[in-house]
């Protein structure tokens, strides 16, 4: 199988990427396209892919065609392929507030498989949420299944409405977690450390954290009270974190990134 991308933006990097290193496609089995010359010598770089500036002919190309844009820009480019996307093609999109029902319908075509990943899988680590079309065969679940699986971990789930979920509790997650590492770097750093010491500790004692609960059979519940003396240090930093509503505030911003998506896809639905 051949695979194309439609934009060639970080996440197509990433995935690209991840598909040559894990062997699952060929140089000669990829092609990419992109509406900058500069970004077409990047890419052409880079990983030694076949590129164009047509978004047709890369549509053309792949029996897996990759959506790899801004969903702002869907109404116009779904124009421009729609005409090249044969039967026998799977679509795959990666944008954000786009649901199923919209991509076939602007594409005029069945298989379609909707998939939210998340930044860390420029490094392998990613989280994929994804689900299908009926028309997209077990056999075909399984090479995507791979696909994905290049990235970090995969999630195939069966109503679409986990992928919106997904988008804001994993796809979102990681400038959450990247908010509360900046402020414990700038509190090292108010306590007296140098800002390249505080980094060190911080990133070691998260990366620590999750590597420790996720080999723990433990609930997380339990893990903290494991690091928590009574009357100590760590009791007094917790009540202060749960005084300041960090809890409530966290289930918020999730919720509120959730409610976003929901938006988003009707707005997009109404441009159309």
């Amino acid at each position: 199988m051949k695979i194309s991308f439609i934009g060639t933006g970080t996440m197509a990097a990433a995935m690209i990427k991840s598909i040559l290193e894990k062997s699952i496609y060929k140089k000669d089995e990829i092609m990419g396209s992109a509406p900058r010359k500069k970004r077409i010598e990047e890419v052409e770089k880079q990983f030694g892919i076949a590129m164009t500036q047509s978004n047709t002919e890369a549509a053309k190309f792949g029996d897996i065609v990759v959506l790899s844009i801004k969903p702002q820009v869907f109404p116009k480019v779904s124009t421009e392929i729609r005409d090249s996307i044969k039967d026998h093609q799977i679509v795959l999109s990666i944008m954000a507030g786009v649901d199923i029902e919209s991509l076939q319908k602007e594409l005029l075509h069945k298989k379609v498989v909707r998939v939210m990943p998340n930044t860390p899988a420029q490094i392998g680590q990613g989280m994929s949420v994804w689900t299908t079309t009926s028309e997209v065969s077990e056999e075909e679940k399984n090479h995507i299944k791979k696909i994905l699986g290049s990235m970090g971990k995969e999630l195939f789930v069966k109503d679409e409405n986990y992928i919106d979920m997904a988008t804001a509790l994993s796809a979102t997650g990681p400038a959450y977690v990247f908010l509360f590492l900046e402020a414990m770097i700038s509190a090292g750093v108010h306590l007296g450390f140098s800002r390249h010491v505080a980094k060190e500790l911080v990133y070691q004692t998260a990366l620590g954290s999750v590597l420790f609960a996720i080999n723990s059979s433990k609930h997380t519940a339990e893990l903290r009270d494991m690091v928590t003396s009574p009357g100590g240090t760590t009791a007094e930093a917790l009540y202060e974190l749960e005084k300041g509503s960090l809890r409530t505030v966290i289930e918020k911003a999730i919720y509120a990134a959730y409610k976003r998506t929901q938006y988003l896809k009707e707005i997009n639905k109404d441009k159309k």
